[in-house]
């Protein structure tokens, strides 16, 4: 019945622009806007060679999700391939570790927007930005699909553009001496004085990874938006291939920018890097507008985080992993039950920053890093699965196939499980493990009692119609 099916069904909303901006408004926010600055006290510019190596694990995990992505463009992605490729409780265990991810980095977003309406309003309290920026993603997350990636397309334009105009600012400034107060204050030399390029030796470097990755999760939401794609089959290996290298270039040239103008060791996360910078060498203006560009960047990545979990949410609940009440979805094709229950959970994130202000960015982190790492390696194992069932004539070649198979994937799974080893290592992340493998067994419980042994249910369209109106199987017949 049609009324039935549409009361369930995501639309085709998305066309290639939103979904290559909706993964970069994902990873290019906190992580780099704000959390870089964790990452070069512990590595000092050998932070570089972390977001380098991070940076091409990425890609071959981009790549493993863009393979399955492209053969099966359905709500909750790798959620989904997890179950089909792996086992019903992986899937499980996936789907429902993204969305603490989704949630873990939705409060790091939001507690940062509180800290940067902090450089104007230092004496009103963080929670109260936090609150008010709730209940306006909130607003957005109800909209169309077609609405929320036009809104985030721009928020992640706006902030793309900053970082290539700060980039090219910050070399003019290191080349002409643009604000410096004495001889010499900017210049690559920067990155080898003060202890030298990698002052904290390895360690430092390696250490540096927890939240390195940290700032690389959230590029597996392209994944997530195969389900609402207008053309997945040629938007999805697009928007893979592009989008991590973009996010290495942005992130290596705008941190070796940054450390070029302002020495290392002077950053220490009290604000965001991209202000301090302008802020030392008397650009106050350039400092406001910059950190409109920040606030912008936090507003599009909880617009993302939202989105993400918000999907796969919906498509665990379409597989028997997640209420009913989860399918749910708005005239517009909006999943608003999933969309509420995250808001909902970010309004912890008002309390954790009353109760644990100073520690609470940094504990989040390694929290998010862990759920990354674990759902990236869960795609990988799912990705290797398929693999072998090609390998075995069960299926059909891949039509986008991963490059370096099949060392370039088992590298990436083992280089996984050494971060979460590193996470377990360094005292500071140690909570962040140990209530990791909490939250992996309150899962198995949960799955033991609610889901294992139940049939899967009958499955309805994922997606009711492409942008043409046609039914999606037409718009996919032709590419």
């Amino acid at each position: 019945m049609r009324t039935s099916q549409t009361s369930q069904s995501l639309k085709r909303g998305l066309s290639t622009r939103h979904i290559r901006f909706i993964a970069l408004g994902s990873a290019i926010g906190t992580g780099l806007f704000y959390g870089a600055a964790g990452a070069i006290q512990m590595a000092g510019p050998a932070v570089l060679l972390a977001y380098l190596v991070g940076g091409g694990v990425v890609f071959m995990v981009m790549r493993a999700l863009g393979e399955m992505a492209v053969r099966n463009p359905i709500a909750g992605s790798f959620g989904a391939y997890a179950t089909e490729y792996v086992g019903r409780f992986a899937g499980f265990a996936t789907g429902w570790t993204y969305t603490f991810e989704m949630f873990v980095v939705a409060l790091a977003d939001v507690t940062a927007f509180g800290v940067y309406m902090g450089f104007w309003f230092p004496n009103v309290e963080r929670w109260v930005w936090i609150l008010a920026v709730v209940f306006f993603i909130a607003a957005v997350n109800l909209l169309s699909v077609k609405v929320f990636g036009e809104l985030e397309f721009w928020f992640a334009l706006i902030k793309i553009v900053a970082i290539i105009a700060m980039i090219a600012g910050g070399i003019l400034v290191i080349i002409f001496g643009l604000g410096n107060q004495s001889e010499g204050a900017a210049g690559v030399a920067n990155l080898f004085v003060n202890d030298g390029f990698m002052p904290h030796g390895l360690w430092g470097v390696i250490a540096s990874l927890t939240i390195v990755m940290f700032a690389f999760g959230g590029t597996e939401v392209i994944g997530i938006t195969a389900g609402e794609a207008q053309n997945p089959k040629k938007v999805i290996p697009q928007a893979v291939n592009s989008v991590p290298v973009r996010i290495l270039l942005f992130y290596v040239l705008t941190l070796g920018v940054i450390m070029s103008i302002q020495p290392w060791n002077t950053i220490d996360g009290s604000e965001s890097p991209f202000v301090s910078i302008f802020s030392s060498i008397g650009f106050s203006s350039a400092a406001n507008i910059l950190n409109v560009v920040v606030i912008t960047a936090a507003l599009s990545a909880i617009n993302a985080d939202i989105f993400g979990a918000g999907r796969m949410i919906h498509g665990m609940a379409k597989q028997g992993q997640a209420p009913k009440v989860f399918m749910k979805t708005t005239a517009n094709g909006v999943p608003w039950v999933t969309s509420l229950s995250m808001i909902g959970a970010l309004l912890i994130g008002v309390l954790l920053n009353v109760w644990f202000e100073d520690e609470i960015f940094f504990l989040i982190a390694a929290l998010a890093t862990f759920a990354t790492v674990v759902v990236w390696t869960m795609i990988l194992i799912s990705h290797i699965s398929m693999k072998r069932r090609i390998a075995r004539g069960a299926l059909e070649p891949s039509g986008f196939p991963v490059p370096l198979w099949p060392l370039g994937s088992y590298a990436a799974v083992a280089f996984m499980l050494f971060v979460i080893v590193l996470i377990g290592i360094i005292p500071d992340t140690r909570s962040a493990l140990i209530t990791g493998v909490v939250w992996i067994g309150l899962l198995a419980l949960c799955y033991y009692f609610f889901v294992r042994g139940k049939a899967v249910p009958e499955q309805v369209e994922d997606a009711e119609t492409d942008h043409d109106g046609e039914p999606e199987g037409t718009s996919q017949a032709v590419l």
